[in-house]
């Protein structure tokens, strides 16, 4: 069976040399203890989200937390490039649906558009509430799919702090692509940077507007396609993400 894992306390973890006994709880610990029901001598891994990541066994069960000694101890690295995802807000709970999946795939940063074509708006209140749906999606996906690292769930950002964002990527020597269907350079013939930034920006139901496309490649963005049909946002960005990572090496 495969071992579960479970984010624990970062600074308690990163304390922890192998031999010590750390304590899971929180959230955390209540489902190792109450859903997984894990019992004493069982195994399982324990990440910082920033990988660190720590085979343990179970030395005890207390109420709805548990102990566990750490028997090996791993720094991983973060695997090049890091890629972030341009999201468009869209309308039920099909962008939630895309970081679960963005998540999966490998995703390293996420970031919220409020695209002027989005059915879905939110305002300041729905804007935290949405951010922190988000990253509890992300989170619970991280876990799913064993990776040490949490995505980076970054707050709204309007067309323009997005246009900064891919100023500041490119000009740092990193990539930015903007998906739209007019363009005629295939996503698939670009050739990806195996280091640094990558950013790709996935537009809403309603398409990206001429004039935010024209933000984007004003501050460096390159524009591509995914092919002959029209995705739906949710699906575009997992293809994208997918053929990003496999291009740049990281899934090699």
């Amino acid at each position: 069976m495969t071992v579960p894992l479970f984010f624990a306390d970062a600074d308690r973890l990163r304390a922890c040399a192998v031999g010590d006994v750390v304590d899971l709880d929180g959230p955390e610990g209540r489902h190792a203890a109450t859903v997984r029901r894990l019992t004493v001598g069982e195994r399982l891994d324990l990440a910082d989200g920033d990988g660190l990541l720590c085979s343990a066994e179970v030395t005890a069960v207390v109420d709805r937390a548990l102990r566990a000694r750490v028997l090996v101890r791993n720094q991983l690295d973060r695997p090049q490039p890091r890629v972030t995802v341009v999201q468009a807000l869209a309308k039920g709970d099909r962008d939630e649906r895309a970081v679960e999946a963005l998540t999966e795939v490998g995703v390293d940063a996420v970031v919220p558009w409020q695209a002027s074509r989005s059915i879905a708006r939110w305002d300041p209140l729905r804007a935290e509430k949405g951010v922190v749906s988000w990253r509890t999606t992300a989170r619970e996906a991280a876990k799913q799919t064993r990776r040490p690292w949490l995505v980076d769930v970054h707050a709204l950002e309007t067309t323009a702090a997005v246009a900064n964002r891919l100023a500041a990527i490119v000009g740092g020597g990193g990539q930015a692509i903007v998906l739209h269907e007019t363009s005629t350079r295939p996503l698939i013939d670009l050739a990806v940077n195996n280091v640094g930034d990558v950013a790709l920006v996935i537009g809403p139901e309603g398409g990206i507007a001429d004039d935010e496309l024209a933000t984007f490649e004003a501050a460096g963005a390159v524009v591509c396609r995914l092919g002959q049909t029209v995705l739906r946002t949710s699906t575009a960005s997992t293809v994208a993400l997918t053929l990003v990572l496999a291009q740049s090496g990281r899934w090699s």
